[in-house]
């Protein structure tokens, strides 16, 4: 774990420290709800996949499904209009024949951008984690 990572760690759990439990929900309160309020907006599967191939710029509809691995037609529509809704995602209708629908990231969504950083270097390191433990429990069988 890197010193950075140990001192924000720290920094979290210094206080509660000698504190009663009631005191330390209290504090945290505000945190907590900050956090539900993030999960509220960007939960589920598939979300976070969408931003984040969002980040590399403009899609339209067809592309965003190419791009996202199982995701269904129905669930690409669904998810883009709660992101849409939470101002986080643009889609803009081209006047063309035919119609062209593009969708990207407003200012506002790419504010998650250091969100899918520590996201995705956080997956990587679960991921090689658990197979680390599972060749030493292969090793030992």
């Amino acid at each position: 774990m890197d010193r950075a990572l140990k001192d924000k760690i720290e920094e979290f759990k210094s206080y509660r420290i000698d504190k009663p439990p009631l005191e330390i929900i209290e504090h945290y309160r505000k945190e907590l709800q900050a956090i539900q309020d993030t999960m509220e907006i960007v939960q589920g599967r598939w979300k976070m996949p969408i931003i984040a191939l969002l980040c590399n710029g403009e899609f339209r509809y067809s592309e965003l499904e190419k791009g996202i691995p199982k995701i269904t037609p129905r669930m690409l529509s669904k998810e883009l209009k709660d992101l849409e809704i939470n101002e986080l995602v643009k889609r803009k209708v081209y006047d063309t024949i035919p119609v062209k629908v593009t969708y990207k990231l407003t200012d506002y969504g790419y504010t998650l951008v250091p969100l899918i950083i520590e996201l995705t270097k956080w997956g990587k390191q679960h991921r090689e984690y658990l197979m680390k433990e599972k060749r030493r429990e292969h090793n030992k069988g």
